[in-house]
């Protein structure tokens, strides 16, 4: 999505088929090598402001580091640092946040609207690092890591098992975008995606020749390249039933679930709670590629800054 001269990524839908495609293959050359691009520093000069407003791990640290390692300069925003605390609105703070920032990256408690507001002036491009909607840039992580494993993401087939939750959405806006590529989705009653981004994927997919199965139990997947799970609790979200885990202990990744896709690497987006949602066998098994995963949101991270600044 571009305003003016910015260029923001608050959902995947935002995202031209190219420049989806752009962002996967850029977050694998970064990988394979990453000095030649710090070296390069093709944002020194540049301010990038990274505001979370709910616990990060990952992606803070990936967009910090890699903003610093790209050469431009952060400024930490932390939950009570802005004055939307005292009432300022959205759009006003993105209005005079662009007067001194090239670039906000903005971990919201809330829907993707804030984030709308934010970008809505034509100076300082908007990156979504997670909103209670969608995490767009974990499912670019997510590419890349397919990508450099597998070699490929057109024709692959991904085994998503849990709850559809930010990742989950992420995930099924980005894959379906890829010819050939499965998705097939075992989620708990009542706990599947929501019924606007089922549709809107689905859409995608009839458009590039995926495909999108939905189950509410854990009916394999043969010939799986991925097998995917998170953790049951969402950051910063509770679920609306007492007896959830109830609900979701069938849809736990063990050895046995492993077992049914032989081949098929293991993936997680982290944190991970060991006996939950994936036994320690699993995530710490010779399939595993969930902590290469986690690094690779480093690399996307810095393909995204890359290409926010791409158009200045």
């Amino acid at each position: 999505m571009s305003v003016g001269g910015a260029r923001h990524l608050v959902s995947v839908a935002d995202l031209g088929d190219g420049e989806l495609r752009h962002l996967v293959e850029r977050g694998v050359e970064i990988a394979r090598d990453r000095a030649t691009v710090e070296r390069a520093r093709p944002l020194a000069g540049r301010v990038v402001g990274v505001y979370f407003r709910r616990t990060s791990t990952r992606t803070r640290s990936a967009f910090t580091a890699g903003a610093q390692r790209l050469g431009a300069s952060t400024i930490a925003y932390g939950p009570d640092d802005l004055q939307e605390n005292t009432g300022e609105s959205a759009a006003d703070t993105g209005r005079v946040l662009s007067g001194m920032l090239d670039t906000l990256v903005a971990r919201t408690t809330g829907t993707t609207a804030e984030l709308r507001a934010f970008a809505d002036q034509p100076r300082m491009s908007v990156v979504n690092a997670m909103s209670a909607r969608e995490h767009p840039t974990q499912a670019l992580a997510d590419l890349t890591t397919i990508l450099a494993h597998v070699g490929r993401v057109e024709g692959t087939t991904v085994r998503y098992v849990g709850e559809g939750n930010n990742t989950a959405v992420a995930l099924a806006l980005a894959l379906t975008r890829f010819p050939g590529t499965t998705l097939h989705l075992n989620t708990p009653s009542g706990y599947g995606l929501p019924a606007e981004v089922l549709a809107e994927a689905t859409r995608w997919a009839s458009a590039s020749g995926a495909t999108l199965t939905v189950h509410e139990d854990m009916t394999p997947c043969p010939g799986a390249d991925v097998v995917y799970t998170t953790r049951w609790q969402t950051t910063g979200t509770e679920k609306p039933d007492a007896d959830w885990r109830s609900r979701f202990d069938p849809f736990r990744v063990d050895d046995a679930v492993m077992a049914e896709q032989p081949g098929a690497l293991f993936m997680h987006d982290l944190p991970a709670h060991r006996g939950e949602e994936v036994t320690a066998s699993v995530l710490d098994g010779a399939r595993s590629i969930a902590f290469d995963q986690a690094t690779n949101k480093l690399h996307s991270a810095m393909a995204v800054l890359e290409w926010c600044a791409g158009d200045r």
